[in-house]
This record gives C-alpha cells, sequence and structure tokens, in this order.
C-alpha cells in the first residue's frame, strides 16, 4: 500500500537519511524510534512533501511518484492519501476547535460549511470533544489541542496517518490520554507510521518497529522480537539508554 523506495534527504552538505526502503501494508501500524537527529521526523516530512526529498521514489496506494520529477498534482495528490500529525499541534488560533477540523474538508474536500461542520462534530464526539466544539485553542489543555490535531487528520480520511512526536509536547497528564485515542485508532485499523520515544506505546500497539540511526534504518522487526533480540550493536545500545530511563 505504501512504499517508500531510495529516499533520501539532505540540507545543503548535510545528509539528513539516505537509501531509506520502507514497505508498509493497510492496517498496518510501525513506530519509528532512534536517536534525536537521525532523520526521523524529516523523513514523515518528505512522505507527504512538507519536506522534498532529494531522491527516490514514493508509493501511496495507486499512486506512485518520482520525488525528483513531482509535480504539483502529485504533490497534492499525495497530501490528499496522507494526514500529518504534529509535535506542537499546529491548530489555528482564530478558528475553533470544529473549524479546525471542518477546515481541510471545506478548504481540500469541497464540502459545504454545513455537512462539513456536521462531520467534524461526529468526529468531536469520537475523540471525546464534543463539549469543546467551541472553544479555541487557547482555551484548551495541550492534550486536548493534539485531540483536535488527530481529529483533523481523521477527518481528512487519508490512506495513511503520519505522526510526528506527537505526546513530546504534553506535560506528562496529557500524555495518556492522546496515546489513548491512537490506540483507539490503532484498533480500528487505521494505517499509520508514528515516530515516538513512547516505548509502551510501541509494545502494545505497533506491527514493526523500525530502528534508525544516522540517516539510515538500521534493522526493523514486530516489537516483541527487536525489544528482547534487537541484533545490532546500536540498537542495543539505545535501547537500554532509553529503557533504563523510561523502565515499564
Amino acid at each position: 500500500m505504501i512504499e517508500l523506495k531510495g529516499l533520501r534527504k539532505q540540507f545543503g552538505d548535510q545528509v539528513v537519511f539516505d537509501a531509506i526502503d520502507l514497505q508498509l501494508s493497510r492496517g498496518e501500524i510501525i513506530v519509528v524510534v532512534g536517536p534525536s537527529g537521525t532523520g526521523k521526523s524529516t523523513l514523515l516530512r518528505c512522505i507527504n512533501f512538507l519536506e522534498r526529498p532529494d531522491a527516490g521514489q514514493l508509493t501511496v496506494g495507486d499512486l506512485q511518484v518520482d520525488v525528483t520529477r513531482a509535480t504539483q498534482a502529485q504533490i497534492l495528490a499525495l497530501r490528499r492519501r496522507t494526514a500529518f500529525v504534529f509535535q506542537n499541534y499546529a491548530l489555528f488560533a482564530n478558528k475553533t476547535a470544529l473549524e479546525n477540523i471542518a477546515e481541510g474538508m471545506i478548504v481540500v474536500d469541497r464540502l459545504s460549511k454545513r455537512e462539513a461542520h456536521a462531520r467534524a462534530r461526529k468526529i468531536l464526539e469520537r475523540i471525546g470533544l464534543a463539549d469543546k466544539a467551541d472553544a479555541y485553542p487557547a482555551s484548551l489543555s495541550g492534550g486536548q489541542q493534539q485531540r483536535v490535531g488527530i481529529g483533523r487528520a481523521m477527518a481528512a480520511n487519508a490512506e495513511v496517518i503520519l505522526f510526528d512526536e506527537p505526546t513530546s509536547a504534553l506535560d506528562p497528564q496529557w500524555v495518556e490520554e492522546v496515546l489513548g485515542l491512537m490506540k483507539q485508532l490503532a484498533a480500528e485499523h487505521q494505517t499509520m507510521i508514528v515516530v515516538t520515544h513512547e516505548m509502551q506505546f510501541a509494545r502494545d500497539v505497533a506491527d514493526r518497529v523500525v530502528f534508525m540511526d544516522e540517516g539510515r534504518i538500521i534493522e526493523q522487526a514486530p516489537p516483541a522480537t527487536l525489544f528482547s533480540q534487537p541484533r545490532d550493536e546500536r540498537t542495543q545500545r539505545f535501547l537500554k539508554k532509553i529503557l533504563a530511563a523510561n523502565p515499564a
């Protein structure tokens, strides 16, 4: 369903990642882990062209794109097939929770305001924020803002949702409510690629954990295998350090 082939990105002389090959089936959940600065978030941003990759091919559903020749029409088509959840929420400060969720349906999907708002209210019910429809982001907790961000991604009906460290900006008391919503989506077989340091979430939800270091995929395996029997020394060192800091 989704394939990255030979994907490469660099800024100036700095290569962020290179030779990234990754396949993802419909309904599969991949969690990407690794040290900070190894290109995980940039990789997500390249999948829907928030950053333009420098080489490689992207396939989402029936759309295949050579990134060096991607047209604006292809980029827009890719973005319709992917939805992005930002670590800093990225909500419109001047729009209510309802309006933030409805905006993409109005602008991108060309739904009427009435229909978009009706769908947005149903999404607010699903994410447990029906009573916050008229609230502006400034009046919401971090956890509530991120749930609205996830609701906006849900409204896109995308083939895959990309989560860029969705709990990293949250105070500890709000982390579980966001992870709970993500687990709900996982139970509904929503295809997801998640960059996170939440190892317990990876254990509980991921079909596959991908370890990246120095801009490359070092190894990947089901969580039970990767966490108990990592093959590469770099994976072993990373897991020892992060699991010691965040025991289950």
